[in-house]
């Protein structure tokens, strides 16, 4: 059902069965697809692409030029996945010329008054709490929670499977499967109730915890606990993954409690 009070650009495209609530303004320019409900008083600006199966509540504006004094009207778009739940006053911006496109995976859910700003990465499966305000240019991995009114500064690199204490301040990237928290924000631990939840083995996670007791825990040197890593565990996809993580963080990770 479209409300006859919804306002609707003859220059979008709208999918199958789409419901959009009154007062919903959809601009020129938006793709929104099948099945995905619109409530009352949402704004949905030009370069803006909506998958399958979402639900966006009402006061969500998305793609919006971004608040990026660099930003010289080049064509820029906002990409969400689909079975994304997008909840009341959400704001998303669109890119600029750095990457063209702030990009939502699927099976996201961003809570209220959650902000993203210009070319923004983020994974499917992603949990944003309330009041979480991502700055431009961060990228967020797959399956990464952070709890409410956590700020990431630009640039950040947020792993997957990681897990953000609530109010915390993300100045440095934070490597795949850990939990932090504190300030400043610092190593509180493997994730071990979040990934097993999603089928990591009691094998896998224990190769994990490894890696960070190495990293975290008896070494304070980064560079000094990637060698011991390297000479002292097994090759696998695991260690691969997390030491490229690291090997290829422009910010530095955050450190632990040493």
């Amino acid at each position: 059902m479209i409300s006859k009070l919804a306002s609707i650009s003859s220059e979008s495209t709208i999918g199958n069965d789409v419901f959009i609530g009154p007062f919903t303004t959809i601009h020129e320019d938006v793709v929104i697809g099948a099945r995905t409900k619109i409530h009352s008083n949402v704004s949905i600006y030009p370069g803006t692409r909506i998958g399958e199966d979402c639900e966006i509540f009402p006061g969500a504006v998305i793609g919006v030029v971004p608040q990026d004094l660099k930003f010289d009207g080049e064509y820029t778009t906002v990409e969400i996945g689909n079975n994304t739940t997008i909840r009341e006053c959400v704001t998303i911006h669109r890119g600029t010329k750095d990457r063209l496109t702030t990009k939502i995976g699927s099976n996201c859910l961003l809570m209220t008054y959650v902000h993203i700003a210009h070319d923004c990465l983020i994974g499917d499966n992603v949990i944003l709490a309330s009041y979480v305000g991502i700055s431009g240019h961060v990228t967020i991995d797959d399956f990464a929670i952070l709890e409410g009114t956590v700020v990431a500064q630009q640039f950040v690199h947020i792993g997957a499977h990681s897990f953000i204490g609530g109010a915390s301040l993300i100045r440095k990237d934070i490597p795949p499967y850990i939990k932090a928290a504190r300030e400043p924000l610092t190593y509180a631990g493997v994730n071990s109730v979040g990934i097993r939840r999603r089928g990591f083995t009691d094998e896998q996670v224990r190769e994990i915890e490894d890696i960070y007791r190495i990293l975290y825990v008896q070494n304070n040197n980064v560079s000094k606990g990637i060698t011991a890593i390297l000479e002292t565990l097994p090759d696998s996809e695991i260690r691969k993954n997390i030491l490229k993580f690291i090997e290829t963080s422009d910010k530095g990770i955050i450190r632990g409690l040493n």
